[in-house]
C-alpha cells in the first residue's frame, strides 16, 4: 500500500458521522454557488455549506495538528517556531510597521512644511509691501507706489511661486469675513473650484485703508515644485457630503463628513527609482487645512484639502540625515555595521538552533527505530553513537539495555529448555523408584524421598527375588542434579541387571557389590562415586543378609533397641578390586528396619547443631508401635522441625520395613 493510500485510509477511519453530513452539504454548496442556483432554498444550503466548510477546516485542523504534533522533531520544531522565529517576525512586522509610520509622517511634514514656507513667504511679501508703501515718497501717486512694488515682488520671487499674482483694492470684505477684525491673513484659500495660497493685508493711505491680495494658485505646475524629496503628488479639493448615494470615498473631518470635488495632480511628477532592491514606496494619505470662501459670501474656516503621494524610504532616509552634519557618515556607518551584526546573530542563532534540534531528534528518531527492531524481537540492533553528549550516553545506555535484554533472553531459553530437560530427566527417575511395592509374606514396605533440587541423588530399589526373598537398596550418588540422576539411573540399571536373574537370592552380597564397584570405577569418572548399602531379607528363615558400601549405617529396630548395620567396605566407584565384608542376623519378630540419606541427619538448627543419627533412632524408637508410612513421615517431619525451616540443602531419603 503506497503512502498515500495508508494515508487516505487513516483519514477515511477517522471519518464520523457528522463529518460526511458536513461534506455532503459543503459539497452541495459549492455546487450551487458554481452552478449560479439562485432561490430560498439554494440561499439557504449555501448558508449551511459555509457553516459545514467552517466545521470540517476545525476537524481537519485539529487532526493535522495532532498529526504534526506526534512526531518529537516536529515538536521541537514548532517550540522553536514560536520560541525564536516568531518573535523576530512579530519584532520586525513591528519594525516595518513603526518605519511605514514614521516616514509616512515624515513625508507629511515635508510637503506640509514646503506649503506653510511658502505661504510664510507670500505672507513676508505682503508685509513688505505694506511697509514700503508707507515709506513712499509723497510725489509718487498710489497707481505708481503699486505697480512698482508688484514689479519688484515678480522679479524676486516669480521662480518660487509660479503664477504670483499681486493687487491692491479698497475692498475689505472678504478680510473680514475670514480673519474676523484682524488686519492680514495667511493660508491656503479656497473660492469655487479653485485653490490657492493667499495673503491678505490692509495698508494705510492717504484716502484710508486699501487691501493689497497676494494669491499663488495650486495648479499642477506649482505641484511639481513642491517637495522635491516626495513622489507624485495630488490634491483633492473636498466638498460637504449631504447624503445621497455616495460616489467615491467619503471622508470624515470633526463632525462633518466630505467627498472629493476636483483633484489637482502634479504635472511631471513620478514616484523616484529605488535606490536598492530593499526600498518599496510608501503612499501617504495627508490633510491640509483651508479656509473656503462660497460665492454667496459664506466662509467655512476649516475645510480639509486631501493630499495623496507617495515617496522612497531612501530619499526620506537621506533627508533625515542631511542633519547629522559632519558625523552622518559615522553615524549611517554605524548602523549598517549594527545591522550586520544583528544579520550575522541572528543566522548564527538559527543555524545553532536548527542543528541542535536535528542533532535531537534524529537521536530520539534513531532510538524509536531502535525500539521496532526490539519489538520484532530483534536485540541486535545497535543504535550508532556520533557524539559523546547526554544523547550519546542515552543511546549507549540503550545498547547496553538490548544488549542485556539479549543475554537475558537466551539464558531464559537456555533455563527452559534446561526446565524441559530436567522435567524429562524426573519423569525418568520417577520411573526408576519401584512403581509398586513387592509382596512378600511378613514383610511391609514404605519409602519417602524428598529432592533438593528437580532431580534427586538419592536411590532406593525394593527388589523381589523369590517369594520369601526381597532386596532392599538405598544410595546416595556424589552430587547434586542431572549428573547425580544420570549415575543413579546406570546404578539402578546395573543392580537390576544382576539381581533380576534366576538364583538371584543366593547369590553373595560381597559380589554383588564387588560387581556394581566395578562397574561404577569403569564406567564414570575419578570424581563420580555412591555409597551403597544392600540387604536381602528371606522371610522363611528370617536371615537378614547386607553390605553397607559407605553409606549411613542403617539399623534395625526390635523391643526398643537398636542395632546398626556397618558391615561392608568403602564407596563405589573408587577402587576396583576392593574387597568388601558382608554382614548377617537372625531378625526378630515385628522388628523395623530402617535406612536413610545423610540429607536426614545433616540439618542444622539454629545453634549450628545436626540432628544425627542417635536423634533419628531415638524418633524412630518413639514410634516403632506405626505403620511404616507413619513412621517415615514422622522422621521426615523430625528432620524438618529440628532444622526450622522447609528449605532443604540435599536430598532426603528414608526407607522403613516392617519384619514381621
Amino acid at each position: 500500500m503506497t503512502p498515500f493510500r495508508a494515508n487516505l485510509k487513516e483519514v477515511w477511519s477517522r471519518l464520523t458521522w457528522p463529518d460526511l453530513i458536513s461534506a455532503a452539504v459543503a459539497t452541495a454548496g459549492l455546487l450551487a454557488s458554481i452552478f449560479d442556483l439562485h432561490g430560498g432554498l439554494f440561499s439557504f444550503l449555501k448558508y449551511l455549506a459555509v457553516a459545514a466548510s467552517v466545521y470540517l477546516l476545525v476537524r481537519l485542523i485539529g487532526w493535522w495538528r495532532n498529526r504534526l504534533l506526534w512526531s518529537l522533531r516536529n515538536r521541537l520544531i514548532v517550540a522553536y517556531l514560536f520560541i525564536a522565529f516568531v518573535p523576530i517576525l512579530l519584532i520586525v512586522a513591528l519594525v516595518l510597521l513603526a518605519g511605514r509610520i514614521l516616514y509616512s509622517q515624515m513625508g507629511a511634514y515635508l510637503l506640509h512644511e514646503d506649503i506653510h514656507n511658502r505661504i510664510e513667504m507670500v505672507a513676508d511679501i505682503s508685509e513688505h509691501i505694506a511697509i514700503a508703501h508707507e515709506t513712499l515718497p509723497a510725489g509718487v501717486t498710489m497707481q505708481e507706489s503699486e505697480r512698482i512694488l508688484a514689479a519688484q515682488s515678480h522679479a524676486v520671487h516669480d521662480r518660487e511661486l509660479p503664477g504670483l499674482e499681486i493687487s491692491f483694492s479698497g475692498e475689505t470684505a472678504l478680510l473680514h469675513r475670514i480673519a474676523s477684525g484682524k488686519k492680514s491673513y495667511a493660508g491656503l484659500l479656497q473660492q469655487g473650484d479653485t485653490l490657492s495660497l493667499t495673503s491678505l493685508r490692509v495698508i494705510p493711505d492717504r484716502k484710508g485703508e486699501r487691501l493689497v491680495t497676494l494669491r499663488v494658485p495650486v495648479t499642477p505646475d506649482f505641484l511639481s515644485t513642491v517637495a522635491s524629496d516626495l513622489g507624485a503628488i495630488q490634491l483633492n479639493l473636498m466638498e460637504r457630503y449631504t447624503g445621497g448615494a455616495p460616489q467615491g470615498v467619503i471622508y470624515p473631518s470633526g463632525d462633518e463628513q466630505y467627498r472629493v470635488a476636483k483633484p489637482i495632480v502634479a504635472q511631471n511628477r513620478v514616484l523616484q527609482d529605488a535606490m536598492f532592491w530593499i526600498d518599496p514606496p510608501v503612499s501617504i494619505v495627508s490633510s491640509l487645512d483651508s479656509v473656503f470662501a462660497g460665492r454667496d459670501g459664506k466662509v467655512e474656516l476649516h475645510r480639509p484639502v486631501l493630499a495623496v503621494f507617495n515617496a522612497r524610504p531612501s530619499r526620506l532616509t537621506l533627508r533625515i540625515f542631511t542633519s547629522l552634519g559632519e558625523l552622518r557618515d559615522s553615524y549611517l556607518l554605524l548602523l549598517i555595521l549594527v545591522g550586520i551584526v544583528f544579520l550575522f546573530i541572528e543566522v548564527a542563532a538559527f543555524v545553532t538552533g536548527f542543528v541542535l534540534t536535528r542533532r535531537i531528534t534524529r537521536a530520539v528518531a534513531d532510538l524509536y527505530g531502535a525500539m521496532q527492531y526490539v519489538q520484532k524481537g530483534d536485540f541486535s540492533h545497535r543504535v550508532q553513537i556520533e557524539h559523546n553528549d547526554q544523547l550519546g550516553e542515552l543511546a549507549e545506555s540503550f545498547n547496553k539495555m538490548t544488549a542485556s535484554v539479549g543475554e537475558l533472553i537466551e539464558v531464559e531459553n537456555k533455563r527452559r529448555r534446561l526446565e524441559n530437560e530436567i522435567s524429562i530427566a524426573r519423569e525418568v527417575q520417577n520411573q526408576l523408584f519401584p512403581s509398586t511395592l513387592p509382596s512378600v509374606p511378613g514383610v511391609e514396605i514404605e519409602a519417602i524421598c524428598k529432592a533438593a533440587r528437580s532431580v534427586s541423588g538419592d536411590y532406593y530399589d525394593f527388589i523381589q527375588l523369590s517369594p520369601t526373598h526381597i532386596a532392599i537398596a538405598i544410595a546416595d550418588i556424589s552430587g547434586k542434579g542431572i549428573s547425580a540422576a544420570l549415575l543413579m539411573a546406570s546404578l539402578q540399571a546395573a543392580l537390576r541387571s544382576q539381581l533380576l536373574v534366576e538364583g538371584s537370592e543366593r547369590l553373595s552380597m560381597v559380589e554383588l557389590v564387588s560387581r556394581l564397584n566395578k562397574h561404577l570405577v569403569r564406567n564414570t569418572g575419578d570424581d563420580r562415586f555412591a555409597t551403597f548399602f544392600i540387604a536381602v531379607y528371606d522371610s522363611a528363615t528370617r536371615t537378614l543378609r547386607y553390605t553397607n558400601a559407605g553409606h549411613l549405617p542403617a539399623f534395625l529396630i526390635c523391643k526398643g533397641g537398636s542395632e546398626q548395620l556397618d558391615k561392608g567396605g568403602m564407596v563405589l566407584g573408587v577402587m576396583e578390586d576392593y574387597i568388601y565384608e558382608e554382614g548377617s542376623l537372625t531378625v526378630s519378630p515385628d522388628s523395623l528396619l530402617i535406612g536413610y540419606s545423610d540429607g536426614l541427619i545433616e540439618p542444622e538448627n539454629v545453634y549450628g547443631e545436626e540432628f544425627g543419627i542417635r536423634r533419628l533412632q531415638e524418633a524412630a524408637i518413639h514410634v516403632q508401635g506405626a505403620t511404616p508410612i507413619m513412621v517415615a513421615e514422622s522422621l521426615m517431619a523430625s528432620a524438618e522441625e529440628w532444622a526450622g525451616t522447609p528449605e532443604q540443602a540435599d536430598d532426603m531419603t528414608v526407607i522403613v520395613a516392617r519384619l514381621r
